[in-house]
């Protein structure tokens, strides 16, 4: 705990890379000890430190080359939260709309190479040291995601692509799904003016209660939002943590309204890995040991670690895994079973850091998204089974990419009869205007 501490303290001295680390840290219950996966969750999400007033005016300036004030009619010195890489004020437009602007920490873009480059030397020092000891998959991760997730116009894009493909891909749950409006005006690489979101806390259920809602229908509809992300629109919102969830009742209804906030970091997944995702999800649903051996090599974990790349997914023992029973998957909740994961993360700690190395980036930020949306179903209570909604979602994915790769095979076979027919056609004509030159040459007309 003290180790922990120090840690976190570190983590908010530096900031930036560090908080991000920090978050990435409190991901990880399959590997490290509770008491450092519980002080990271409870602190790096949204109790970060906050820059000065000051530090937001010298942003505005150096973007917009106004004030805040000079922008919006209205702009509150306060923010609204802080995070690792920005803070959120509440402001309001000259014609009257009520809006959230989020702000990067000053100095983060210069800061965020150097700090790079420092926790890469630090992590790379101790590997020689101790070559079993490898993290540097951790720090490539974010090495990959930070340049992106500094840029405000791409995570503006991000939201509205995210929205569009559940219009397109998901009409039925597109009601149920909100985002923010992005105002374009006010924008830039390093400020983000939205639309203002009303909601409460993905993971309150007292305040999901007091809206008339049921903590079961927010954790299915979770569930059902990022299954779809996931499988079948394979554009992922990759940091599904509880501060980046608010829930609402949808205008109108007793339903709940999904508001996913911070569209930073996503990932596209390619057609190998989200056919073998989906196709693992519903082996480990159905318990089917030959497909889930058989996906797992597909993403990259090899047939010595393939049980436990499938434990990870699911913190379930191997035994587990395959029983037959309906429930197999489910998580228990018991301080006795949680200690026997924990030491289970102690036991193959050496076999864990051997997997994350050597899986595909795209596929740890999906256990990352696993884990974040295995957090969030925990604290509403796990009220329903949502591995039910996995296979049901996956299980569709999977026959539309079959029946899509058999209408892609069929189109190359009708492709390759309509080349074929071409050619036949070009050489019949030619051979016409051949022979008709050779009728005229015999004097024929």
């Amino acid at each position: 705990m003290r180790c922990a501490n120090r840690l976190q303290a570190l983590c908010f001295k530096n900031g930036g890379i560090y908080i991000k680390l920090g978050q990435h840290i409190g991901q990880l219950d399959y590997l490290l000890p509770e008491e450092y996966v519980k002080t990271m969750r409870a602190s790096m999400l949204d109790k970060c430190p906050v820059s000065t007033y000051k530090q937001v005016c010298d942003v505005f300036l150096a973007q917009l080359g106004r004030l805040p004030n000079e922008v919006f009619e209205e702009f509150d010195q306060v923010p609204l939260a802080s995070a690792s890489l920005a803070q959120v004020h509440t402001a309001k437009t000259f014609d009257g709309q009520k809006i959230a602007v989020k702000v990067q920490h000053m100095h983060l873009t210069d800061s965020a190479v150097a700090d790079t480059a420092t926790v890469d030397f630090i992590v790379s020092l101790v590997h020689w040291f101790f070559p079993s000891f490898d993290y540097r998959w951790l720090l490539a991760e974010v090495r990959d995601s930070l340049p992106k997730e500094l840029d405000f116009l791409n995570e503006g894009r991000n939201c509205e692509k995210a929205m569009e493909n559940f219009k397109k891909l998901s009409p039925k749950l597109a009601s149920q799904i909100s985002v923010p409006h992005i105002y374009w005006e006010y924008s830039t690489q390093r400020i983000l003016a939205m639309e203002y979101m009303d909601g409460v806390g993905v993971t309150d259920v007292g305040a999901i209660k007091a809206l008339g809602l049921q903590p079961a229908d927010v954790a299915r509809l979770v569930s059902q939002t990022f299954s779809e992300m996931i499988f079948r629109h394979g554009f992922v919102h990759c940091d599904p943590h509880a501060a980046n969830m608010m829930v609402r009742a949808k205008p109108g209804t007793k339903e709940p309204q999904l508001v996913l906030l911070d569209h930073g970091l996503y990932k596209s997944l390619d057609p190998a890995i989200q056919s073998n995702y989906a196709g693992l999800w519903k082996a480990l649903v159905f318990a089917d040991s030959k497909k889930i051996k058989e996906h797992c090599i597909g993403l990259g974990a090899g047939d010595d670690l393939y049980a436990l790349f499938a434990a990870i997914l699911t913190m379930r023992p191997w035994d587990k895994i395959v029983d037959q029973s309906i429930d197999h998957l489910v998580v228990p909740d018991t301080p006795e079973e949680r200690e026997e994961l924990q030491g289970y993360a102690s036991q193959y700690f050496w076999e864990v850091s051997d997997l994350l190395s050597r899986l595909p980036r795209v596929v740890l930020l999906l256990l990352k998204t696993n884990d974040c949306l295995r957090a969030v179903d925990n604290a509403l209570g796990a009220p329903v089974n949502t591995y039910l909604i996995v296979a049901r979602t996956s299980s569709k994915a999977v026959s539309e990419m079959e029946r899509k790769g058999s209408f892609s095979q069929v189109w190359k076979f009708w492709d390759k009869l309509d080349l074929e027919f071409r050619l036949l056609t070009w050489k019949a004509t030619a051979l016409l205007f051949g022979i008709k030159h050779f009728m005229k040459s015999l004097g024929f007309s």
